[in-house]
């Protein structure tokens, strides 16, 4: 059965930046580590374009990018599975949408996630989301910090 979660987190650093560093293939790696070390994608977050979130040994998620708002909206549309490197279209009659929204909030960005999961996968994404998350944001806020002092020292 299908469950829809969601999740928030509020980040000191514009949405830009949140956006860059969430989709970026290196910074990408470090925050989906809480899900599976070594976890990366292959593909496109183009609208329409099809992108693979993988494991390190290859297995992993078939999705097609279906909304791509810049700093605004990413939404993706999980078709299926990755194993031994043969895709299985299993999830095309129950589509399943992981949504990414950008907000401002002051001078920071609100993010919000939400996404369908099996019930089987509920408890695990419940746990490992909001360490995703906080990587994701400490990320964020890290560099963003060090540039905010900087300028005030010139």
């Amino acid at each position: 059965m299908k469950t829809t979660l969601t999740f928030d987190v509020s980040i000191d650093a514009p949405r830009k930046r949140v956006w860059d560093i969430m989709l970026a293939p290196d910074t990408y790696r470090r925050w989906t580590s809480a899900f599976c070390e070594g976890s990366y994608y292959e593909g496109s977050w183009e609208q329409g374009e099809t992108i693979r979130f993988l494991s390190p040994n290859g297995d992993g998620m078939v999705a097609v990018i279906k909304g791509n708002q810049p700093y605004e909206l990413i939404s993706i549309e999980h078709r299926g599975t990755l194993e031994n490197g043969v895709e299985k279209n299993d999830l095309l009659h129950t589509p399943f949408y992981e949504d990414y929204r950008f907000m401002d909030q002051g001078k920071g960005t609100a993010l919000q996630v939400s996404l369908d999961t099996l019930g089987e996968y509920e408890n695990f994404m419940s746990e490992a989301f909001p360490r995703a998350l906080a990587i994701l944001k400490r990320l964020c806020e890290e560099d963003a910090g060090a540039r905010g002092k900087n300028a005030s020292n010139t």
